[in-house]
């Protein structure tokens, strides 16, 4: 199969490459590589990508995220065998995050398998790697808890393994409620509830922790939500945002009546934890 690699120069402005990221998922979009000289690479079919679309990625639209792009036409190739060759397991603190092309660790005690179709929640990025340790540092058993924003449900699954329950994945992108619905089966998590929506799903549902791993805007414009769905003396976990973002997120959160407990900082990705 032929694809089309759009080479982006995204803004400098904060979030922005996450921002630009789910813009072009919602275009058609299938995979995303953030390189190290600060471009963004986005793939798409070749059948995919139109004048229209072409159009669409100059317009207002992208303006506020995108400064320049090119566009390159990449011969057929065996794709899996590439991804395998690139991806790489990650172990943090006892829990390994792999590949079903990976060979299973001895002596880990958290091993989840998760399918790279996309490439936020495989555990690469500082926000996901904070927010496994806070699961992996927090008792749960019997706890209910969503994982909010779910990607791969790589969270949902190992609070699962933690003995969370029950547990809830919500994700308002198809292609990663479809990804988290083929790795809860896959760990052997088929009770893990997997739901395709936005914060309008948790109206009067309840939780004892909430983990929401997504951008500074949308956390600021749900936290009012998630404090609604947390039990007394529950737990909310956040992290997407940096670390000069986080004197705004508490003062959202402290409006709504929650109070910090923690914080982790690592490469200026900031997460924090909450409670009532």
């Amino acid at each position: 199969m032929e694809y089309v690699e759009l080479i982006c120069h995204p803004s400098k402005g904060v979030h922005a490459s996450e921002l630009l990221m789910s813009l072009l998922a919602d275009a058609g979009f299938e995979s995303f590589v953030e390189n190290e000289n600060g471009t963004l690479s986005a793939y798409i079919q070749s059948s995919l990508y139109t004048t229209e679309l072409t159009s669409r990625l100059g317009s207002e639209e992208f303006s506020e995220f995108l400064d320049a792009f090119q566009v390159e036409k990449i011969e057929d190739q065996n794709w899996n065998a590439v991804w395998e060759s690139e991806y790489e397991p990650v172990l943090i603190d006892g829990c390994m995050v792999r590949a079903p092309f990976h060979q299973a660790v001895a002596g880990v005690e958290f091993d989840i398998v998760i399918m790279p179709k996309m490439s936020f929640g495989t555990a690469h990025h500082e926000t996901t790697k904070q927010m496994i340790q806070y699961v992996l540092s927090t008792q749960l058993t019997g706890k209910s808890l969503l994982d909010m924003g779910s990607g791969t449900a790589v969270l949902a699954i190992l609070a699962r393994m933690k003995g969370a329950f029950p547990v809830s994945a919500i994700d308002n992108d198809e292609w990663a409620y479809n990804n988290a619905l083929e790795n809860v089966q896959s760990n052997n998590f088929a009770d893990i509830e997997v739901l395709l929506g936005d914060k309008a799903l948790l109206t009067g549902r309840k939780f004892d922790i909430i983990l929401a791993n997504i951008n500074r805007n949308i956390l600021l414009n749900d936290i009012p939500a998630y404090r609604e769905s947390l039990n007394p003396g529950g737990k909310l976990f956040m992290s997407g945002f940096y670390s000069e973002d986080l004197p705004l997120i508490e003062a959202n959160a402290n409006e709504s009546g929650l109070m910090l407990l923690s914080q982790r900082v690592e490469n200026n990705w900031t997460a924090a934890c909450f409670t009532l």
